[in-house]
């Protein structure tokens, strides 16, 4: 009868008293909850966190009043959404019972593993431990779901970081098992509800180390002398019963993480390789964007549905490249063909407003074991972007369609990509910097802001501060993010845009899908929750990244032990009050030069608006896009850290002014 009268208690004083926010725990062990609604973070004990870890979402009730210093204290009601349900630590073990230690700098309690739930672990094994169960006052129950090989340290350094990040490692039994369920074969049902295509000229262009390809092109002549293009998405809504657990667990992960030697994939890989995947001489049901166009790439007309569709050839961007370069191979009409109708859409773009950022990918060769013994660059070529204008405009066509629609005079909610303008903080330094290049900025409008950007990135192209100048502009850049609230694309100079053509690996592209797939059967159910599955899509975008930043540090670090005092050419690639960061030309590879290691050299000072270190005495000065030679000092894999020392140059005595102060009198 107490425990009653205490349970409506609490709801009565909290109805108008909660609110929901991230939980951050300190290494000491207290917790602070940011609210959007309150500038000062709200403090939570370590007996109020209620099961609560670091980086769960939770709802907050406030339990002081503000102290002096404007925080209130709080204690956790409910968790609303765990960051992360699996740990990597250690086991103990004994005859009666087990507990699992986590490996983390956040403080956490021990996880209590029945003897039924070790799967093959034995004390002091490293291993992987899914929280199971978790009430209140009680320790945490949890189940072994991986023992780890205790000499491959890369294997726990990848899955470490993937833990962290809150993406999980393996997928729980039931979305197993309902993917397995799943039928291979199409029926001739479902082909009767869609376009056939399977008689047209079809193919996939993909890296070569693809399993998963999300998307096809076909292309045929019409009589008018125009062209068929079709862009073909795998349909993977078509398998993801919503609500259903497979639908689910894509949701919680709404993204594929891809690290140097392995995908953590959204989907099970009998969905994402294999059902799903659009693998030559295979049926596939898609999802289509069908466009007639002129051979100046006028869109004269579009076709936006399902179909079942058949590839004829499975190219490589490498292939397709050689293809275009020495004109000739399979289909070679065709590709030929498609390289100048994109290389058409491509200078539209740029001509309406799209600003053209080069960008290059590094990545590590491996060896069986996982280990780099190598780096290739790879550039953005005129294959990969073939395929980038077509997804681009499928993209934007389908936001287009949808942005039209409307109920009750308002438009539907759509988890539409939207880029901001720049930021007016990042921006103007900038323009300034630029200017001491000579290159001018028109302010007057967004679109004069791009224009400016592309001549910028058109002048400086083989010049010393281009590296310097790309680098700085793409971080005056906003960040893109999925939401209901269409501001258009800044960036690729759209007014509509949405994801969708990669459905097998982003998880926004499946709710485009659907919203999509009711809109042409005009049977439109309004999603209240699609502001909140956009921010969450963001959030793990975001933490995707990240990861695949720390797993790409990890293996400049574990390349670069191998080099520990050999000197390399390199580019100064930022810098801050304690230092800079340089960037080895040869391998990608970033690392700290800090001021410390300077001080026996000069008195250095960071100079604000210059993106530079300058000397006191010497006036040498280490600037942003400075080629200069550093040393490799150490190399810390657990900290993920390279520490370089600057090689001075022969003849440069640290009493002797560099040139630069020369050049100052000379203007002067």
């Amino acid at each position: 009868m107490s425990k009653k009268k205490d349970k409506s208690k609490k709801k009565k004083t909290s109805d108008g008293n909660l609110t929901k926010g991230v939980l951050d725990v300190t290494r000491s062990g207290i917790g602070f909850v940011s609210l959007e609604n309150r500038e000062q973070d709200v403090m939570i004990r370590p007996n109020d966190f209620n099961t609560a870890l670091h980086g769960d979402t939770v709802r907050v009730e406030i339990i002081s009043k503000a102290s002096k210093s404007g925080r209130v204290q709080g204690r956790v009601v409910e968790v609303v959404d765990r960051k992360q349900t699996e740990f990597l630590g250690r086991l103990e073990l004994s005859n009666a019972f087990a507990f699992f230690i986590a490996e983390t700098d956040k403080p956490m309690p021990d996880i209590f593993v029945p003897l039924s739930k070790l799967n093959g672990a034995k004390n002091n094994d490293r291993v992987i431990v899914r929280i199971t169960e978790w009430e209140k006052n009680k320790k945490p129950q949890g189940e072994v779901i991986e023992v780890m090989n205790s000499d491959d340290e890369n294997d726990k350094a990848m899955k470490e970081i993937l833990l962290e990040a809150g993406f999980p490692i393996f997928f729980p039994e039931s979305v197993i098992e309902e993917s397995e369920r799943i039928p291979d074969i199409i029926s001739t049902e479902e082909i009767a509800k869609r376009k056939d295509i399977r008689d047209i000229l079809t193919f996939t262009i993909d890296p070569a180390d693809a399993k998963d390809f999300d998307d096809a092109i076909s292309f045929r002549k019409l009589k008018d002398g125009n062209y068929e293009i079709g862009v073909h998405i795998a349909d993977v809504s078509h398998y993801l019963e919503p609500d259903s657990a497979l639908d689910k667990e894509a949701y919680t992960r709404a993204t594929s993480v891809y690290l140097p030697d392995r995908v953590n994939p959204m989907l099970p890989e009998r969905i994402s390789n294999e059902l799903c995947s659009l693998r030559p001489h295979e049926d596939k049901l898609t999802f289509s964007a069908i466009f007639q166009m002129t051979p100046k790439s006028e869109v004269k007309q579009y076709w936006l549905g399902k179909t079942v569709m058949h590839s004829d050839h499975r190219f490589t961007y490498e292939e397709v490249q050689e293809m275009i370069e020495q004109k000739e191979g399979p289909h070679q009409e065709v590709v030929l063909l498609l390289n100048e109708l994109a290389q058409r859409l491509r200078k539209q773009r740029f001509k309406k407003g799209a600003i053209n950022f080069s960008s290059t990918e590094v990545r590590f060769k491996l060896d069986e074991k996982g280990k780099p013994i190598g780096v290739v660059v790879k550039e953005s070529k005129e294959a990969h972007q073939l395929i980038e204008e077509f997804m681009l405009l499928a993209n934007k066509t389908v936001a287009e369609k949808v942005s039209k629609i409307k109920i009750d005079k308002k438009p539907i909610p759509f988890p539409y990509r939207v880029h901001d303008t720049p930021d007016k903080e990042k921006l103007l330094p900038f323009i300034e910097f630029a200017k001491k290049y000579g290159h001018e900025f028109d302010t007057e409008s967004p679109k004069k802001i791009a224009e400016s950007f592309n001549q910028m990135l058109l002048d400086v192209q083989g010049k010393p501060e281009q590296h310097v100048l790309e680098q700085l502009g793409i971080r005056t850049m906003a960040k893109a993010v999925y939401t209901s609230e269409n501001i258009g694309h800044y960036g690729l100079g759209f007014e509509h845009y949405c994801h969708f053509t990669s459905p097998i690996r982003r998880y926004p592209d499946v709710m485009v899908h659907r919203i999509l797939e009711e809109c042409l059967n005009d049977d439109i159910e309004i999603d209240k929750k699609l502001e909140a599955k956009c921010k969450h899509s963001s959030e793990r975008e975001r933490a995707a990244m990240e990861s695949e930043r720390a797993a790409n540090k990890y293996k400049q670090v574990e390349y670069l032990q191998n080099f520990i005092g050999d000197e390399f050419e390199g580019v100064i690639s930022g810098v801050a009050s304690f230092g800079f960061w340089v960037e080895t030309v040869q391998h990608k590879c970033e690392g700290l030069v800090s001021l410390n290691s300077l001080m026996s050299y000069d008195d250095f000072r960071l100079v604000d608006g210059e993106y530079c270190l300058a000397g006191r005495r010497s006036g040498r000065r280490f600037r942003m896009g400075d080629k200069i030679t550093i040393k490799v000092v150490s190399a810390n894999l657990g900290k993920r850290q390279l520490d370089y020392e600057w090689v001075i140059a022969a003849g440069i005595k640290t009493d002797t002014p560099e040139p630069i102060v020369k050049k100052k009198k000379k203007k002067s």
